[in-house]
């Protein structure tokens, strides 16, 4: 059997036995045709052709011509899959990336704003309307918390324990964790809760905290474009949720947080993680170094 048939069958495998979401299929669709091509150009169609130092020229090509690591490293997976099947279905014995690495993704710094950013952003004048009182509760609440979007538009009223000055979230795989929401992060949302939300209900009840103007539970997109919306109006173009949470993390440790405390607020399972946020800036180290070292000023 020729690759490319190969190809189209194991495409058939992914959708109908293995479930595979639409986008994924049409993705490794992408990945595997540009694989095959770029094989057929070097003479090669037959799947017991296909060598190790073929499959690992093919990797270093799409390296070479700028492909986004995320995408080198999917396109990894879509060619080992696709080996796979073929030895696991009897179509060839050769098995090329039997132990094929994934490309090493590069450590990418978390984007972060100042100090003096995030009070900016959540200082500045926020309309005392359902609305704006629900999109001021939201940025205090990422800032303050530390939550995913995942996790602030799955908030439930009963997970909501304002009295105790604590949130129970849902994480990555449904685990559940406790977090602190105090100062002005409880102040916005007690005040929402308080003057706001009643007048967003709808005809159905709900326990969802936050909610668009329909009375439904507020959705991920719409939560990015607040977030984006009063970042532009204090001067910081392009905000994103996932930079207030990463400025959480930042901001903590700088403030002499311990980093185990910091894993545990953001419900990371690995401190490797939590270890990016330890990039504070230069100046920072500069200060508590002056300030801490008996021997560093003169």
């Amino acid at each position: 059997m020729e690759l490319e048939r190969a190809r189209r069958e194991y495409l058939g495998y992914l959708s109908v036995e293995r479930g595979s979401s639409g986008n994924t299929v049409e993705a490794y669709g992408r990945d595997l045709a540009r694989y095959v091509g770029w094989l057929a150009e070097r003479g090669v169609r037959d799947p017991e052709d296909v060598t190790r130092e073929l499959v690992e020229e093919h990797v270093a090509a799409l390296v070479g011509v700028g492909l986004a690591p995320a995408s080198v490293e999917r396109a990894v997976s879509a060619v080992k899959g696709f080996h796979r099947f073929m030895v696991a279905d009897g179509i060839c014995e050769a098995f090329p990336t039997s132990d094929l690495p994934l490309p090493a993704k590069p450590a990418r710094l978390p984007d972060v704003i100042s100090v003096d950013d995030a009070a900016r952003l959540l200082d500045q004048p926020f309309p005392q309307t359902p609305a704006g009182l629900r999109d001021h509760a939201i940025l205090e609440v990422l800032y303050g918390c530390g939550l995913r979007v995942s996790e602030l538009t799955g908030l439930d009223l009963r997970t909501t324990l304002l009295d105790e000055g604590l949130l129970r979230v849902f994480g990555k795989g449904e685990k559940e964790r406790v977090v602190p929401v105090l100062g002005t992060a409880a102040e916005a949302l007690a005040a929402y809760l308080e003057r706001g939300r009643g007048a967003l209900v709808g005809r159905r009840p709900t326990q969802a905290v936050f909610l668009n103007v329909r009375g439904d539970r507020i959705s991920r997109q719409s939560v990015h474009a607040i977030v984006e919306k009063y970042g532009r109006v204090a001067g910081l173009r392009g905000l994103h949720p996932h930079t207030l949470r990463h400025s959480f993390a930042t901001h903590l440790l700088e403030g002499g947080a311990d980093l185990r405390v910091v894993q545990e607020l953001l419900g990371h399972a690995n401190v490797d993680t939590t270890q990016l946020y330890t990039h504070v800036d230069r100046t920072h180290i500069r200060r508590v170094y002056l300030a801490a070292h008996p021997r560093a000023r003169e």
